[in-house]
Order: structure tokens, then C-alpha cells, then sequence
């Protein structure tokens, strides 16, 4: 490597165009498979739906069974689709990843590599802890009280299947990206943008934002909901404090 000559703008742009292309590959080809899969995908997608689900077992819920509808004539094929691509997108994430640092990796020293391994895989595995969160918990518990909520008996919820993917994948985005919260705050710390003090200082501001936060996740009026979305936000701040004061002190 050191004998060759230093790459220009143009082999950068290729190097990148080449990694896109795979990427692209692998997303395609999960989506492929898990459009052809579609039992196992829809068995998966729509299990909250129903009390026989995991969580409402262990909450001791009673029986309920959510009925969607479909109001268009090409809505279940696309919803189909997306939910392939999504799936797709979240199975090839490992490879993007590697890809990714595969691209910038060589222009990187050695213990920037090391920091960069860590970010990005700390960051990879908050988000599917984020994900999982929301389809066990968040989810669920948002669906079982927003699908059987009725203000008088006389009018019957009709949910459209639509409306149940876009929520799930749409809700799930969200609390992955705030379960980034620690390598966030890691990153900042290590930047001496933000201090253990200050986040302690900043508590109680900080436990109001993530009620108002959980609130809009949670669009309930369910007290109890809330607060199991808020516990795991919290404990995300507390645990992000541990790591700032880590990161300053070594």
C-alpha cells in the first residue's frame, strides 16, 4: 500500500461508488428474501396485535384481537414491499457498516480506527436495542390502548393495515434513534462538550424532556404507559452520565 501512488478525487469516487453498489446488492437481496418470506414477516409485523403476544402475556392482558382493514387496491402489495425493504435495510445493516468503515478506515490513524470500531458498533447495537424496546414494549402497549380506546360503544375502530405498518416502522425509527443517546453523549464528553456535573445539574430539566419526549412517542393518555416509556429514556440519561464521567477520566 505504501508503494502505490496516492489516490485521487476520482478513485475516491469510484472506491465509493463501488461500496454503494454492493451495499445496494445487499439490501436488495434481503428484501428479496424476506419479500418472498412473507408469512414469517407478516406473522412477526403483526403479532402485537393480539393477546396471544409475548408481552401482553407476561402483563396479564386481557384477551383483545385488533382487525385491520384494507381500503386501496395497491395498498397491501406496497406495504408489503416496505416492510420487505425495511427488513431488508436492518438485516444488511452489519455489512453497510462494514462497508462503510472499509471506505474511510485507510484514512484513519490506528487509534482513530479503534475509537471508530467502537462508536459504530456501540451506535449499531443501541439501535437494535431501540428497536427491540419498541417492539416489545412501546409498541404494544401504544396499540392495545389506542385500538381498543372507544368513546362511546356505538362507534367501532376500523384500523387500516396502513395505518399499523407506518406506526411500527415509524415508532421504531424514533426509539432507535433516541437509544443513541449514550455513544451521543460518550462522543460529546470525550469532546469536553458536556460534563458529568452538567448533566447531573441538569437533571430534573432533563427528566422533563424525556416525559414530553415519551408523550410524543406515546400519544396516550395511559399513565402507565408513559411510564414505561420514560423508565428506559431515563435510565438511558443516567447511564449516559456514568459514561461521560468514564470518557473524561481515562
Amino acid at each position: 500500500m505504501n508503494n502505490q501512488e496516492p489516490m485521487t478525487f476520482w478513485d475516491h469516487l469510484d472506491v465509493l461508488r463501488s461500496s454503494l453498489i454492493r451495499m445496494g446488492v445487499a439490501v436488495v437481496a434481503f428484501a428479496v428474501v424476506a419479500f418472498v418470506m412473507k408469512e414469517t414477516l407478516f406473522s412477526v409485523v403483526l403479532a402485537p396485535r393480539s393477546s396471544d403476544f409475548v408481552t401482553y402475556r407476561l402483563l396479564g392482558v386481557d384477551a383483545f384481537s385488533l382487525h385491520l382493514m384494507n381500503t386501496g387496491l395497491t395498498e397491501q402489495f406496497m406495504i408489503h414491499m416496505r416492510t420487505a425493504l425495511y427488513a431488508g435495510l436492518l438485516l444488511a445493516s452489519p455489512y453497510i457498516l462494514y462497508e462503510l468503515f472499509r471506505f474511510v478506515s485507510p484514512g484513519l490513524y490506528r487509534h482513530e480506527r479503534r475509537y471508530a470500531v467502537w462508536i459504530v458498533g456501540a451506535a449499531y447495537v443501541m439501535f437494535l436495542v431501540g428497536t427491540l424496546v419498541n417492539y416489545f414494549v412501546v409498541f404494544p402497549l401504544t396499540v392495545r390502548f389506542l385500538g381498543t380506546y372507544q368513546v362511546s360503544p356505538d362507534v367501532a375502530n376500523m384500523l387500516t393495515i396502513q395505518s399499523y405498518v407506518d406506526t411500527l416502522l415509524g415508532m421504531s425509527l424514533v426509539m432507535g434513534v433516541v437509544f443513541e443517546l449514550p455513544v451521543v453523549c460518550a462522543l460529546l464528553g470525550r469532546m469536553g462538550l458536556i460534563t458529568p456535573g452538567l448533566m447531573t445539574g441538569y437533571r430534573r430539566h432533563a427528566i422533563v424532556a424525556i416525559l414530553v419526549v415519551a408523550a410524543i412517542i406515546t400519544p396516550t393518555t395511559d399513565v402507565f404507559t408513559l411510564f414505561v416509556v420514560s423508565l428506559p429514556i431515563y435510565l438511558l440519561y443516567e447511564v449516559s452520565t456514568v459514561i461521560v464521567r468514564w470518557t473524561q477520566d481515562s
